[in-house]
């Protein structure tokens, strides 16, 4: 195991910049993730650190050992990749275990390296299949498993889950998961998927347009996002926004709502009049009007039953919201109706800079 330092990392193709400086340090042991939209950085981020892009300023320390100008084979790393590149000529076991063969262990060694993880895997019935007569799921577990004999110091994900089905994620992420918690090696996973970000991750760190976003674990950047963008990526459905204005100690929506600041910020509303902000609330933080002063008068647009809750969607002076609401809510579209707001919950942000007020 070992940790992972990026100082000043930076990539660029000719004077188009992909990564912008990243500074980030992850801990021996720890698993974290990459996420953000496509183009933000996240694989060519990851690439770097394999050795698979070269580098355009900063450094990549593996443990103590600056790695920038290492080939991959000398990093001790391994690759989880999204489309699996097994070799289809090779049953489950050789495919496991080319690398210790290249690399001169022992066959004896190889056996058992081979063995553990194809039972840590639940793949020990298939070392003698091709990947062709494996499942998109089964394909992924051999892939792990090749990259578990390894032992490396640090394990690198690349959207590994992107070809599966919905099921399918949800089972492999729940492996690589147990994964993590049997074996303790340092792992950097690349997703697309919040979800997975989640679920999977010691620490989040959110990417945009090359620049980290912001870092913290998944209670940090769920509950205390930094920025409208990490408020509206993080959670399903997202974060709500809508533009308001500070007035009197309130916070004046453009259709006349208003929500009291006192309640909001309780005692900090000092220096915020005439501010234009942004209301940022998560669809949960939505219920039955409990104070006048933190709630809102909208009107229905579309309901969505879900077995286990209702999401209703409704217009608040131009910007839609949602609310997921207990499974018997059932209010008629086109209908107008008071919701109240946890004012404990109401995040607040510059118009201008969309950052958090602080």
């Amino acid at each position: 195991m070992a940790s992972v330092s990026l100082r000043k990392l930076e990539k660029s193709y000719g004077a188009l910049s992909i990564v912008k400086g990243i500074d980030l340090e992850i801990g021996d042991g720890e698993f974290v993730v990459f996420v953000g939209p496509s183009g933000c950085g996240k694989s060519t981020t990851l690439r770097m650190v394999a050795g698979l892009e070269s580098i355009s300023g900063g450094e990549i320390r593996i443990g103590e050992t600056l790695v920038n100008r290492l080939p991959p084979r000398e990093r001790d790393i391994a690759m989880v990749f999204q489309d699996y590149a097994l070799y289809p000529h090779k049953t489950v076991r050789e495919n496991m275990g080319f690398s210790l063969k290249v690399r001169g262990i022992p066959a004896r060694d190889s056996e058992a390296r081979i063995n553990e993880a194809a039972e840590m895997l639940g793949i020990g019935h298939l070392l003698e299949r091709r990947p062709g007569q494996l499942s998109g799921g089964q394909r992924q577990r051999v892939a792990m498993g090749r990259a578990i004999v390894r032992r490396p110091k640090v394990f690198l994900f690349d959207e590994p889950l992107s070809n599966l089905d919905a099921k399918l994620r949800g089972q492999v992420r729940t492996e690589i998961k147990r994964l993590h918690q049997q074996i303790g090696t340092t792992i950097i996973y690349v997703t697309h998927d919040q979800v997975e970000a989640m679920t999977l991750a010691d620490r989040i760190v959110i990417l945009k347009g090359g620049d980290i976003e912001q870092v913290g674990t998944p209670d940090e950047v769920y509950n205390r996002p930094q920025s409208v963008f990490v408020g509206g990526f993080v959670g399903s459905p997202a974060m709500n926004f809508a533009k308001a204005k500070v007035e009197a100690g309130c916070l004046v929506f453009s259709n006349g709502n208003r929500l009291a600041l006192s309640a909001v910020r309780p005692g900090r509303d000092q220096g915020l009049n005439g501010c234009e902000v942004v209301v940022g609330i998560r669809p949960e933080h939505f219920g039955p009007v409990v104070d006048p002063a933190v709630a809102l008068s909208a009107r229905v647009q579309v309901v969505e039953p879900l077995g286990s809750d209702t999401l209703v969607h409704f217009d608040v002076g131009g910007d839609m919201l949602t609310a997921r609401m207990p499974p018997e809510a059932r209010p008629e579209a086109g209908s107008e109706f008071r919701i109240g707001v946890d004012p404990t919950k109401i995040h607040l942000f510059d118009a201008a800079s969309e950052r958090v007020i602080n």
